[in-house]
């Protein structure tokens, strides 16, 4: 396999539908040597779970079958694809190739665990769409970049998107995530990062990868977050540990884990002689793979020693998985017999081309010891070529440069050169002050230098023929320690590094029930408190009895970043990571619905108002009963009426489930549900006017908004006429005396059914938390008694 680029995406993602509108998808992973399969059904026309996959999988290439489902029927997914993928390399195979006979058969024999692990074998019928997916992007996969997969290599997960938080690809950007809001405008990316970017402090590419799907989709299992949690508890109670295994996992290369998994795949075998510059390449890939794996077998033991007396379940189960396990000395004992004992992966390009020809041990090849020899020679040849420029045409600063791609170069400093370059050097190109060049000589030994390489490196592969088939037996192992290597890095380079950069308890360990209420006190925003010193701290509390809590407050006032901040905690949390707030206890949250902002989306031709009906439909044809909803303002972009008529609907209908929900509006009237409904709560944001201006506090305090006529203040600040500002503030007194009276008389009617849920709401409090039983029955007699007393 050849080397992909960094940190791009990997995937390559086969997608098929039926006609009533259920998908399979197939997501492979050339980089971690695993196959991700989904099925469900499509609940919305705008397709917003495919849509939502491939946000996260960020295909390189998409496989799909023609276009026509049926003679007068195209497929929605082929147009979901031209529409919003439009630069991401789509093929087409012909429906034979979507075989879910083929895809159940291929999976069974590539699957590292059994297919019946996966509730694929005795369903696979029920799964067709999914394993007909896996058929078509395996068999095109294997075609394109020339390999076969080793048998039981790959990890194979099943729907496993749905067994993590889902967050829909509109909130990943209302949210910030993965991308800042105007992060393509000059300066701004740098005040305002998003969260990834924020917590980005990876030291392998396995690691930010894994930190990005995790982002995306956050875990939804106590026991892994609790586990994550545990282990943050002991790297930060115990320096030592901390910073061990910080310099430990810095003596693994950085791209471990996708040379660990390349092991998965077996080149197929090529006799053309067209294609030997070709295969020279590949064998370059593969010697450079062994020597990598040869480095971090040899930082093993040192990861070991760091764990040895660990105490968390994460840590203890990596060092019994990996430290305690005997097939990584095994693998270790046949590289030895075969690699020089001090070879070590290197990064400059020249030193890697000669560790990568001097890899194998001397005298078990007679034609790679000739090649060397070649190598040695021309190499030599090359330095002392440099040397007598430098004397003939006296420039002592001229540097003799080896770049992978175009081999040895000449580079000289600007300021060295009187007047002109001499004749003799040839492709002069000018690079900043330098000028770089070569000559017939340097051409004709760079030619024979790279031919000894390529012999070298081709003559190695052989040699490695056997060891390599030795290694693909213990393949499995090797994915196991790619996969604690990226999770190491994540938890320690980017969660408690970032922990440990903050003020001692900025950052706290959140508390998970399985239907307790959702209570943060003190939280605050993780990326702006960064940038705003002074930030202001705020709490949440939503239970099964108070389900709803409504932000008012005038523009400005801080209800967006409120809610915003209010999702990042919960994600972070789920992440397995500690949370900026004082206290923190969540109940698991398995959606994360969010519609904010107000725009027009002049792509789909739909204007402010027909995007937020799309949005909220989406969410109210999705929600579950364990979903967090976040709304910013709805119904402001129609009619007053309409708008304030649709926004109460929605709430009346959210109001029936039992999700979670955080409403911000600027409708006053929207207020009166808390005197009909028990389980809705009012907060506001804390403004002073002073002088006719307002004075913003941040602060969120119970109640309706304080500031009477908030918009007339900013209408005259603006410079409308004063009469038309007097006009307007008697007709909105008189509006505001008939809504105070008619939500007096709601009050009344409904008090008994509010007082009933306020002590619901403690009982379900108590039954959650931590206290002992002494102050437990203390705090039922008090709640008695109030109850009594009214």
């Amino acid at each position: 396999m050849e080397d992909d680029g960094g940190e791009s995406s990997s995937f390559v993602v086969g997608i098929i539908e039926n006609r009533a509108k259920e998908v399979g998808l197939a997501a492979f992973d050339l980089r971690s040597a695993s196959l991700h399969l989904s099925q469900y059904i499509e609940t919305s026309s705008s397709y917003q779970n495919t849509k939502t996959l491939l946000h996260f999988y960020d295909p390189i290439v998409i496989i799909l079958p023609p276009n026509k489902l049926a003679s007068n029927c195209s497929s929605a997914v082929t147009e979901l694809v031209d529409r919003f993928y439009g630069s991401v390399r789509k093929v087409v195979l012909a429906r034979g190739c979507f075989d879910d006979t083929k895809g159940a058969i291929l999976i069974k024999n590539l699957a590292a665990k059994e297919p019946s692990a996966l509730g694929l074998d005795t369903y696979y019928k029920q799964y067709y769409l999914c394993l007909a997916a896996a058929a078509a992007t395996l068999k095109w996969t294997e075609a394109e970049k020339g390999i076969v997969v080793t048998n039981h290599s790959l990890l194979v997960t099943f729907n496993g998107s749905f067994d993590h938080m889902n967050i829909d690809a509109t909130s990943v950007h209302n949210l910030e995530i993965i991308e800042p809001f105007h992060s393509s405008l000059l300066g701004t990316s740098k005040q305002k990062r998003s969260l990834f970017h924020m917590l980005k402090t990876t030291k392998t590419i396995g690691g930010t990868r894994l930190l990005r799907a995790n982002l995306l989709q956050p875990l939804k299992d106590i026991e892994t977050i609790n586990a994550r949690l545990d282990c943050l508890d002991e790297l930060m109670s115990n320096e030592q540990l901390f910073f061990g295994l910080c310099q430990i996992l810095r003596k693994f290369p950085k791209e471990t884990d996708r040379v660990l998994c390349h092991f998965c795949f077996k080149p197929k075998k090529v006799i053309a002689e067209a294609l030997a510059v070709e295969r020279a390449k590949k064998s370059q890939v593969l010697v450079s793979g062994v020597i990598l794996l040869k480095t971090a077998l040899d930082a093993l033991p040192l990861l070991s020693k760091v764990l040895k007396d660990v105490k968390s379940s994460l840590l203890s189960n990596i060092y019994k998985s990996v430290c305690e396990n005997e097939k990584y000395d095994l693998i270790k004992k046949r590289i030895g017999e075969v690699i020089d004992e001090d070879v070590l992966h290197a990064r400059v390009p020249f030193v890697a081309c000669t560790q990568q020809c001097f890899a194998v041990k001397a005298g078990i090849d007679g034609l790679l010891d000739i090649s060397r020899r070649s190598f040695c020679e021309t190499s030599e040849a090359i330095h002392n070529l440099a040397n007598n420029y430098r004397e003939d045409f006296k420039l002592p600063n001229l540097k003799l440069i080896f770049k992978n791609r175009q081999g040895f170069h000449f580079v000289i400093p600007q300021k060295n050169i009187q007047g002109k370059l001499p004749s003799k050097f040839i492709q002069v190109v000018k690079h900043g002050n330098n000028i770089h060049c070569s000559t017939l000589e340097l051409a004709s030994l760079n030619a024979r230098n790279k031919s000894a390489a390529a012999e070298c490196y081709t003559r190695t592969e052989v040699c490695l023929e056997e060891l390599m088939d030795n290694i693909r037996e213990n393949v499995s192992v090797l994915t196991l320690l790619a996969e604690v290597l990226c999770l190491l890095d994540m938890i320690v380079n980017s969660f408690a590094h970032m922990i440990s950069t903050k003020p001692v308890d900025r950052y706290t360990r959140p508390e998970f029930t399985e239907n307790g209420p959702l209570a943060i006190d003190s939280g605050r925003h993780p990326i702006l408190e960064s940038i705003h010193n002074d930030f202001v701290a705020n709490n949440i509390f939503l239970s099964e009895a108070s389900n709803m809590v409504i932000v008012m407050g005038p523009n400005m006032s801080g209800k967006s970043t409120y809610l915003q901040q209010l999702c990042l905690i919960v994600i972070l949390a789920q992440v397995g990571c500690y949370v900026p707030a004082r206290f923190s206890t969540l109940r698991v949250v398995d959606r994360m619905f969010t519609r904010m902002g107000a725009v027009d989306n002049l792509e789909s031709n739909s204007s402010t108002f027909t995007t937020e009906m799309k949005e909220t439909a989406f969410i109210m044809q999705n929600v579950s009963r364990r979903s967090l909803i976040v709304m910013d303002e709805l119904g402001r972009a129609t009619s007053s009426t309409d708008g304030f008529a649709m926004a109460w609907s929605c709430c009346e209908h959210l109001l029936s489930l039992k999700a979670y929900t955080i409403f911000a509006s600027h409708m006053e009237n929207i207020s009166e549900l808390a005197t009909i409904y028990p389980n809705v709560k009012i907060l506001h944001f804390l403004v002073d006017l002073k002088n006719n201006h307002l004075d913003f506090k941040f602060q969120l305090k119970e109640g309706t908004t304080r500031i009477p006529h908030y918009g007339l203040l900013l209408a005259e600040v603006a410079g409308l006429p004063s009469s038309v500002i007097e006009t307007a503030r008697a007709i909105t007194t008189r509006i505001a005396e008939k809504e105070e009276k008619r939500m007096e008389v709601n009050c009344i009617q409904h008090y008994s059914i509010q007082r009933i849920y306020h002590a619901a709401q403690r009982l379900l409090c108590l039954k959650y938390c931590n206290q002992d039983e002494d102050t437990i029955r203390q705090a039922l007699l008090n709640l008695k008694e109030s109850c009594t007393n009214h």
